[in-house]
């Protein structure tokens, strides 16, 4: 596993005006596997899920650590958090609730995890479902996708990922067209940080999110990014 303080060639870029406020991170991995996650899974969501149970027992949501400069990152980019919740706010929330994590699929289930844990979202994709380079940038009007078990979903004005096809992702609600399925070998992981929180916090979810990949999924992490 390498991790390098740029992106290599056009693998992806972030436009200007969002440099400052934004700070990307990508794993690459294949050889992916969806086989039933074990219980030391389950063992590793109950501990999280714990910890932000204490942790928000005596705090107002909005200032649970973590979360405040994520909505910070999202007003900066003029996208209400309240309406468009970024998704690790929304894994919290639900966890709060007492609804648990969702099931949907060994890979996704432990993208998650890493996402509440951390809180940062982050986008999953198959990296044969996304072609040519990709690009971080604001929605142009018009634009947007069909979401992942949701209607179409408005991208003009929001923070997206683009390849050559068009947008399929975003941290707030992902594309079908570059959905994992059961089928999914090669992984893509990008992980949206506050540029703020980026030096003492990306690295450490990025290495989080490796080592589960690789114990829980027997993937094959090839690289580990950061941009900024």
């Amino acid at each position: 596993m390498t991790l390098d303080s740029r992106f290599p060639g056009s693998d992806l870029t972030l436009d200007d005006d969002l440099r400052g406020v934004l700070a990307l991170g990508l794993l690459d991995a294949e050889s992916v596997g969806h086989d039933p996650l074990p219980p030391t899974f389950d063992a590793e969501r109950d501990q999280v899920i714990a910890r932000w149970t204490a942790i928000a027992a005596d705090r107002v949501q909005a200032d649970l650590p973590g979360l405040a400069e994520v909505r910070a990152m999202f007003h900066r980019l003029d996208i209400d958090p309240t309406k468009t919740r970024p998704s690790s706010e929304a894994l919290l929330r639900r966890v709060l609730q007492g609804k648990g994590l969702p099931r949907v699929n060994p890979v996704v289930d432990v993208c998650n995890l890493c996402s509440l844990e951390h809180q940062l979202p982050l986008g999953l994709y198959d990296r044969d479902r996304v072609h040519g380079g990709i690009r971080a940038r604001a929605g142009r009007e018009g634009e947007g996708y069909d979401g992942i078990r949701k209607d179409r979903v408005n991208l003009a004005g929001r923070l997206l990922l683009a390849d050559d096809q068009g947008p399929f992702g975003a941290p707030t609600s992902d594309s079908q067209r570059s959905a994992i399925t059961d089928q999914t070998r090669r992984l893509m992981v990008v992980v949206f940080c506050p540029s703020e929180r980026a030096s003492s916090e990306l690295t450490s979810a990025l290495e989080r999110i490796a080592d589960r990949l690789t114990r829980f999924c027997s993937a094959q992490v090839m690289a580990v990014r950061v941009l900024q």
